[in-house]
């Protein structure tokens, strides 16, 4: 029996990423249809409109809005936008889980994170990943950080959430894995892991 089980497991773990990813997909392909086509419809003549003209016209706004705010003027009624939400209780919440996900995930890690570190914790053998989000507190109380902190994050695996500590640089010890990797180590705890050859 649990060779059976073992085995269901086997292949859901195998099949279930694949399978999530496709319905996520065409959950948003079917969304912008059905959005933006039904506009479409309703503005050009039948002649002009085909299937699959509102999801061209969605990715096309994506990249539009992504050219868009490269320009300075855009970037700014964007924050504002931004800041009016993170006024709202509970939208401010879900909006800035999201946002900092994308991020995250969009290219931004290195923007986001200066390094990957090994920490090593006082009284304690453990030792933990982290990433350097901070090595410059200018500005900042001095009990946030003085010369020679650094501010770690830690995340936590198979979770949006983590720690943030303040530490001695001297505390932490660079990591020869590259972001991308030492985040995929972290976040599926320990699970996945490549190293660059």
């Amino acid at each position: 029996m649990k060779g059976l089980t073992r085995t269901f497991l086997a292949g859901l773990a195998a099949i279930l990423p694949i399978v999530v990813t496709l319905a996520l997909v065409l959950w948003l392909s079917n969304t912008l249809e059905q959005g933006l086509g039904t506009l479409l419809k309703a503005i050009l003549p039948d002649v002009l409109y085909f299937p699959g003209m509102g999801l061209l016209t969605g990715i096309a706004l994506i990249f539009a809005l992504g050219v868009l705010l490269r320009v300075y003027l855009v970037q700014g009624i964007f924050r504002w936008v931004e800041g009016w939400m993170e006024r709202i209780p509970v939208v401010k919440t879900i909006h800035g889980v999201v946002r900092d996900v994308t991020r995250l995930f969009s290219g931004d890690i290195h923007e986001r994170f200066g390094e990957a570190v090994m920490v090593t914790l006082p009284g304690m053998d453990a030792r933990l990943v982290g990433f350097v989000t901070r090595s410059d507190f200018e500005g900042l109380p001095d009990t946030l950080g003085k010369q020679g902190t650094i501010a770690v994050y830690l995340p936590m695996s198979y979770q949006i959430g983590g720690y943030t500590l303040m530490l001695p640089r001297d505390r932490v010890e660079p990591l020869d894995l590259s972001l991308e990797d030492a985040m995929r180590y972290t976040l599926t705890a320990g699970v996945s892991a490549r190293r660059d050859e």
